[in-house]
């Protein structure tokens, strides 16, 4: 069993910045890809960026060079840099792992980018 929990959300202005965490429990993070997701209201779950056990990235075209996903193994915690933010960035971003058979989410937290 997996527990994460995202911290770090709030209101920004449009083109500013906000970095978000994502605090695993247990004793295997290093072992555990993560990624980040989103969803707006009235709009389907959408994938924003995945890291893996060994730092690879990847992110959706949507955020590709604002959004930096970052981990830090000795904190068990995965990070989301977010900047050049606009206001269809606005949603609630959750993290995510894969241990099989499973997958774990953490509660979301809402980003709200203003115009």
């Amino acid at each position: 069993q997996v527990q994460l929990k995202e911290s770090g959300g709030g209101l920004v202005q449009a083109g500013g910045s906000l970095r978000l965490s994502c605090a695993a429990s247990g004793n295997i993070f290093n072992i555990m890809p993560m990624g980040w997701y989103r969803q707006a209201p009235g709009k389907q779950r959408e994938w924003v960026a995945g890291i893996s056990s060994r730092d690879y990235t990847n992110y959706a075209e949507s955020v590709k060079g604002r959004f930096t996903i970052s981990r830090d193994n000795a904190k068990n915690t995965v990070y989301l840099q977010m900047n050049s933010l606009k206001p269809e960035d606005t949603a609630v971003y959750l993290c995510k792992t894969h241990l099989d058979p499973s997958d774990y989410w953490g509660q979301g937290i809402q980003v709200t980018v203003s115009s």
